[in-house]
């Protein structure tokens, strides 16, 4: 049985980016990976089909709590998949729900915390849910925030972005990795050689050179261009959209800009992210 490493990152900051680096990295492919067969490789803590053997019931009968009773075994047999450590993406703050941990810190190997600047992943995430800014906004604030169970994903608790930040990163140690979005950009080369590093891993620059072109924003949204990308929301027009850092120079107020500062002034501090 694997133990599993986590692709942990608040909605819309560089999360499949980085799934998409680690695959062309260790699987090492002639071409680039195919974004649409992440899941073979990668696995979801929220995907239902963990969960059904244990609730029998129609999922949409599930209670939170049978849900969270269920988490373990579900992050467990992840694990089962291989003799290997396991990839696992999540979206879910390192908290506590129904007085059940949402990350299982016993079957856990490690994690990989990607940031991003707030200022820029409310432009994202208004794309993504089909809103206006001040609703995405108001989304990164609420320290309610998260998904509901359905056919495909059981529920997911994001809460607010800074809580989400700080619940990861607030006892770093060396089974945590934090990378920046914004660095993964400018320093693609250092930033990514340290996250291999990190895995334990020594790969040739010139593996890991092919690595983040393969991952490219370019690449990424050409294959989505090309084929569609099935984890894309339905309400988005595009899942790989910009691939930038400081859109939000342009496309907030100064008003949207103040809110977002005064919520999450704290956390951006921390990150580099404030001042402005």
């Amino acid at each position: 049985m694997g133990r599993l490493i986590w692709m942990a990152s608040y909605p819309k900051s560089g999360n499949t980016w980085m799934r998409a680096y680690l695959h062309n990295l260790l699987r090492n492919p002639q071409q680039a990976y195919d974004i649409n067969r992440l899941g073979e490789f990668s696995f979801s803590d929220s995907t239902i089909a963990f969960y059904k053997p244990y609730l029998t019931k129609p999922s949409q009968d599930w209670t939170s709590l049978e849900v969270m009773e269920t988490r373990w075994k579900a992050q467990r047999d992840i694990g089962r998949m291989s003799t290997d450590d396991v990839f696992v993406k999540t979206h879910n703050a390192h908290v506590e729900f129904e007085g059940l941990p949402m990350i299982q810190m016993d079957l856990t190997a490690g994690a990989i915390y990607i940031v991003r600047n707030p200022l820029d992943v409310c432009i994202s995430l208004a794309d993504h849910y089909g809103s206006t800014l001040d609703e995405a906004i108001d989304v990164m604030a609420d320290p309610r925030n998260g998904t509901k169970t359905g056919d495909q994903l059981v529920f997911e608790i994001h809460k607010d972005w800074s809580t989400h930040v700080l619940s990861w990163t607030n006892a770093p140690g060396p089974w945590l990795h934090v990378a920046r979005y914004e660095d993964m950009l400018k320093k693609p080369l250092v930033t990514f050689t340290r996250v291999a590093r990190f895995l334990g891993l020594n790969p040739e620059r010139s593996r890991i050179e092919r690595a983040i072109q393969a991952s490219s924003f370019e690449n990424l949204r050409g294959q989505e261009d090309q084929k569609g990308f099935r984890e894309r929301s339905y309400k988005a027009e595009k899942f790989f959209r910009v691939g930038k850092a400081d859109q939000w120079r342009t496309a907030l107020s100064k008003a949207q800009v103040d809110r977002v500062v005064e919520t999450h002034k704290q956390q951006m501090e921390r990150f580099g992210y404030w001042p402005l």
